[in-house]
């Protein structure tokens, strides 16, 4: 399984690497290979200063080694060995007008001292953060994400998307870090569900997602936009750091078994702000995504609610 899914996720970078390319019109992916001193290594590819990525990252990693003490206390297991491999991306748009978008895709196993596989797992999903919500982009992803889920369990969707929205929520901040989408984690083998049919909805969900992000790119990349605009941008992606320093599990599983820094930390946008207090006016556009983000919303109902955002 785990050179099953590797190879997947070797071509679905190609994938995306090559369709952002040519939304970008631009900039293009600089690769590096790199290796890990304890065992592994990963093939990073970053875009910057592009015509519509001010910075991004599609990197993907096959790593392996003894499981640190601190990873072994945080899975409650014993002295065992592991092996991680999965495509992490994360994408900064120069526009606020365009959101930023995460996403993961990952396989784990865990070994005893004989080599054998004693636990396994699929995780992973995909998650938007507007600057200025537009409420059909937030349709738009989240249906592409149920009609992903729905091809294996009705009940996934739901599921997963209450789980990200829980998963990505800064705490200190009482406030979602974007709008949501899907997160899922130990997808082990079931009586119910195979190690194959896990495969088959995480390679679904990796698939789905160009087709959850660039037509909402597409759409806003030519939007005006002024300096005041910005500067919220700039605001709010402070936010994004701290949830990924704080909160982030990925974060810190990459830090606690030597990752390599470059790649963890491609996540960081390369402009950010931090203003003391900072409060939108009330009723503005801003003032609106903050309501939204701190009450979750269903969006495949949304007609149901009254969601004040630009339209």
């Amino acid at each position: 399984m785990k050179e099953k899914f590797y190879h997947y996720i070797q071509q679905l970078q190609n994938q995306i690497t090559t369709r952002l390319e040519e939304v970008d019109g631009e900039a293009k992916f600089q690769q590096d290979l790199w290796e890990r001193p304890g065992g592994g290594g990963g093939r990073t590819r970053v875009i910057e200063n592009g015509r519509v990525f001010e910075k991004g990252g599609v990197n993907i990693s096959a790593v392996h080694g003894a499981l640190p003490a601190a990873m072994q206390k945080y899975f409650n297991v014993g002295d065992v060995d592991f092996y991680a491999c999965g495509l992490s991306l994360v994408l900064h748009p120069k526009s606020p007008m365009v959101p930023t978008v995460h996403a993961n895709w990952r396989y784990f196993e865990m070994y005893d001292k004989q080599g054998n596989v004693v636990r396994s797992w699929f995780g992973g999903g995909q998650d938007l953060t507007p600057y200025y919500l537009f409420k059909e982009d937030a349709i738009h992803f989240h249906q592409v994400c149920k009609t992903a889920c729905d091809q294996h369990d009705a009940t996934f969707y739901p599921l997963y998307k209450k789980q990200c929205d829980e998963y990505f929520w800064n705490a200190h901040r009482n406030e979602a870090r974007g709008i949501g989408g899907l997160f899922f984690d130990r997808l082990e083998e079931t009586v119910e569900k195979t190690a194959q049919q896990w495969y088959d909805f995480v390679t679904t969900v990796g698939n789905s997602f160009l087709e959850a992000y660039v037509p909402i790119v597409e759409k806003r990349k030519t939007l005006s936009y002024t300096d005041e605009q910005r500067t919220w941008q700039e605001i709010r992606r402070g936010r994004y750091v701290e949830f990924n320093l704080v909160h982030d599990k990925g974060t810190l599983f990459g830090l606690k078994t030597n990752g390599r820094i470059e790649s963890i930390l491609m996540s960081l946008p390369p402009h950010v702000q931090w203003v003391y207090d900072h409060q939108p006016t009330e009723g503005s556009e801003e003032a609106k995504l903050l309501d939204v983000l701190a009450n979750p919303i269903d969006w495949i109902t949304v007609e149901y609610y009254t969601v004040n955002c630009t339209l």
